[in-house]
């Protein structure tokens, strides 16, 4: 009996060691999480300032059918976006489980060179096939689709060193690089729309934009070491980050797309408006994703649980409800003072569209967790879920309300979709917990 207490106690002190350990780790990951989740919110606001300023000018220099047109262009970027988001995720995400600076390095310098060839190919293809896809979208001349290609060429590339950014959470030279590239879109058309460029000077703006953002700027120091080995990202979890952002931009931006062939120029700009806002939305909750994903990949299993997640989810939440608020009593207010009394007719649309955003970015959050953790599965569900949106376009588009409540049912079931899994482990943990 002697010879147990000694020993109970060590194991007691041992075991109060670790909890504290493990407690002061989760302070500093949520210390991490508040101060980039700061950085990159404060970085996502003037980014959206800017893509606001952006719109807002080609809006009222244009008019609604040539903004319609470059709305068209800029949805198009958007969706090539899966493989620059796709690279970035992978990236980030094995830069911060490796250790060392050769490890991440190694990390950095693969998927550097394998973006350049995906690059080339995903330029090429648009540019062969820019006449079938002008006449798609009613766009005026193919040369849209063409000057935006080139700009595509660098723009999954630049995917692979946001992804270095995020992987070794620099948040700062991440929000940098950001709004370093919509800062140049802005001034840039501006500048030839006034020159008489018209919707070539504002695509033409975008691709100078990438083309920069690329080079500036420069990759994180860390990163600068020799290589200790190749390590190449796994096909699995490439996979899983390939589905999850085909999934993402097919629901962000085909809507805009679907209204662009299905309605008037003029229809087609209003909606690319409504639409506007809501990435202003999305944007700011995938700021805080942004965030959590570095930090919940890097984290030992033992470390992560929840507590990675609440923060993020709560700061979403508050995000979407103030947003939803603002646009359901102000929206005359905020589309005059944006856009001007040529789109007043839009304002009813604009809360509801942001309550389809905002049940979105809720899932999103809860994705990304997930597949921070592990192979998940939920990006084959929410690939399933953007083809149902465009077959409920397809299906139901008589008006353009009709066309977001289409989406908005979607999105809701999808929440409750993701949610499903979480609250049955919260459910199953609870009852070992009680059992023990």
């Amino acid at each position: 009996m002697n010879v147990s207490k000694p020993a109970a106690s060590t194991i007691a002190i041992r075991t109060g060691w670790r909890g504290t350990v493990d407690t002061l780790r989760q302070e500093r990951s949520h210390s991490r999480l508040l101060s980039g989740s700061l950085i990159m919110l404060v970085g996502s606001t003037a980014v959206s300032g800017v893509n606001f300023a952006y719109n807002v000018a080609i809006a009222r220099m244009l008019g609604p059918a040539a903004f319609g047109h470059t709305s068209a262009a800029v949805t198009l970027l958007m969706l090539a976006s899966a493989l620059t988001l796709s690279f970035q995720l992978v990236c980030a995400k094995f830069i911060a489980r490796n250790q060392t600076p050769g490890g991440k390095a190694a990390v950095y310098h693969y998927l550097r060179r394998r973006s350049w060839l995906v690059g080339a190919l995903l330029g090429t293809g648009l540019i062969v096939l820019s006449t079938p896809i002008s006449w798609y979208l009613r766009l005026p001349t193919p040369w849209i689709v063409i000057l935006l290609a080139l700009g595509l060429m660098m723009y999954v590339p630049l995917g692979v060193k946001r992804g270095a950014f995020q992987g070794t959470c620099s948040f700062g030279l991440l929000s940098a690089n950001f709004i370093l590239e919509v800062v140049v879109k802005f001034v840039g058309a501006v500048i030839l729309v006034k020159m008489g460029f018209g919707v070539l000077g504002a695509v033409g703006a975008i691709t100078a934009s990438l083309v920069l953002a690329y080079f500036l700027p420069f990759a994180p120091r860390e990163l600068a070491v020799p290589e200790e080995s190749r390590i190449p990202a796994s096909f699995r979890e490439g996979m899983q980050a390939i589905v999850f952002f085909i999934g993402q931009v097919v629901i962000n931006n085909i809507d805009i797309l679907l209204v662009k062939h299905f309605f008037r120029p003029e229809d087609a700009g209003l909606y690319a408006a409504v639409a506007l806002v809501g990435r202003v939305l999305y944007f700011a909750s995938w700021s805080v994703v942004s965030v959590m994903f570095p930090i919940s990949a890097g984290a030992k299993p033992q470390e992560g649980g929840y507590s990675s997640l609440v923060v993020p989810l709560a700061l979403v939440t508050l995000i979407d409800v103030g947003f939803i608020l603002l646009l359901n009593y102000l929206p005359g207010l905020v589309i005059r003072t944006v856009f001007g009394t040529g789109f007043t007719q839009i304002a009813p649309l604009l809360s509801l569209y942001a309550a389809t955003t905002g049940a979105y970015a809720l899932s999103v959050v809860l994705m990304a967790y997930e597949m921070s953790r592990r192979i998940a599965n939920t990006g084959w569900l929410q690939l399933a879920f953007s083809g149902a949106v465009i077959v409920g376009i397809y299906a139901f588009h008589s008006n353009l309300r009709e066309v977001i409540v289409v989406q908005l049912v979607l999105m809701v079931f999808l929440l409750i979709a993701v949610s499903m899994p979480f609250f049955r482990k919260r459910k199953t943990s609870m009852a070992l917990q009680e059992a023990a």
